[in-house]
């Protein structure tokens, strides 16, 4: 039986106590400020406990509690070691310190709101909040599965938007730029500079690539693995990660050549260090793509301090390995390669993502051949 009664509390205060019996026959009330309240919880709960979805908010855990299960379920579902301790950043760091002592029963949309608005508040990026919010999606979503909570109120709430500022735009170089890296870079590191810009694989990937993986003879490269920041190998990102990309005339002679060079080692990587390991994507950078930036006067001028140890402006290197990924994005729509084709060659899971980062770029035409060889004809000649 369902009721909605009136209460007096110590305080002199009334409340209303909204009493029903829950899916398994045992009596449940929950208290509310006013009448209006409980009689449209009780008139949810009846729903939920006749479709038997319905979880009282006693049983229901915190999103502490749910955040620690999921956890736990990443760890046996053996997710990379760094995306492991990337959802346990976003955990500690974001979610349990703001909302860790509310009930998941007791997360509504805009509850999930006002955390985000929150976030921003603090300084964090909308990047970082989109990424901690389909982390709290998860959370939720593992605690339906184990019957913990009837809905996903993550789902319901205002998406994170992202900047439509230009600065918002991914940082890459320009193709004078680019054009003046390549230039500047020394024949020894020649074939990994080109094989990012002219290909668009992740640091990871590029770690991770083995000869194998290279057809010289039909000139692609297949994706079919990745290296973390601990070194361990391991699968692409997502799904559409998997994927095979074509390599332009140059490049290709380029590895071919390479490939009679290159260190030898039992793993059979395309680019190791001198003794054929895997190469760390930092010494990637401070060992090539900075210096060579520097050469190239591919440069920013950051806070710095001269030999006499007094405050200066020193040049220093413009970008990330990953803007060279943008570059190529870039170089593939200016040679007119449609939206799908870059989704599939850039491996993004979902056409969105592609659109979010390079829409201002897209334009449709056709001749994937020609276009590859006209990138190269224009940075190279």
């Amino acid at each position: 039986m369902a009721t909605v009664r009136k209460r007096t509390l110590p305080s002199g205060k009334v409340a209303w106590l909204a009493g029903y019996t829950d899916g398994g026959g045992k009596r449940r009330f929950k208290q509310f400020a006013t009448k209006k309240e409980a009689e449209a919880y009780l008139l949810q709960a009846r729903s939920q406990v006749a479709s038997g979805v319905h979880t009282p908010d006693s049983v229901s855990p915190t999103v502490a509690e749910a955040a620690e299960l999921w956890l736990q379920r990443c760890e046996r579902d053996k997710l990379e070691a760094t995306t492991l301790r990337q959802y346990r950043t976003h955990v500690n760091l974001h979610i349990v310190p703001r909302i860790g002592a509310t009930k998941l029963s007791r997360l509504t949309a805009p509850g999930v709101n006002a955390f985000v608005d929150q976030l921003l508040a603090d300084g964090r990026s909308r990047e970082m909040c989109r990424r901690v919010l389909v982390s709290l999606s998860a959370i939720v979503t593992e605690a339906q599965r184990r019957g913990l909570v009837t809905v996903n109120n993550v789902r319901s709430a205002s998406p994170v938007k992202r900047s439509t500022r230009d600065d918002a735009r991914p940082e890459m170089p320009t193709k004078a730029e680019l054009k003046a890296i390549i230039e500047a870079t020394p024949d020894k590191w020649r074939p990994m500079i080109l094989t990012l810009v002219f290909t668009g694989l992740r640091g990871s990937e590029l770690r991770g690539l083995l000869w194998e993986d290279v057809d010289l003879r039909k000139g692609v490269v297949r994706v079919r693995r990745r290296v973390d920041r601990f070194n361990a190998f391991g699968p692409p990102k997502s799904k559409a990660g998997t994927r095979d990309i074509p390599l332009p005339p140059n490049l290709l002679r380029v590895l071919k050549e390479w490939k009679l060079a290159c260190p030898n080692g039992k793993l059979g990587l395309v680019f190791p260090n001198g003794n054929g390991g895997i190469e760390s994507h930092g010494n990637i950078l401070s060992r090539v793509f900075w210096p060579i930036q520097i050469t190239a006067g591919v440069t920013v001028m950051r806070d710095g301090n001269d030999e006499q140890g007094r405050a200066v402006k020193v040049p220093d290197a413009k970008f990330s390995l990953h803007a060279l990924r943008h570059a190529a994005a870039a170089l593939w729509i200016e040679q007119g390669l449609g939206a799908k084709r870059i989704q599939s060659l850039m491996g993004h899971a979902s056409i969105q993502q592609t659109f979010d980062r390079y829409g201002y770029l897209l334009e449709a035409r056709d001749d994937e051949a020609a276009m590859m060889a006209g990138i190269e004809t224009g940075l190279l000649s």
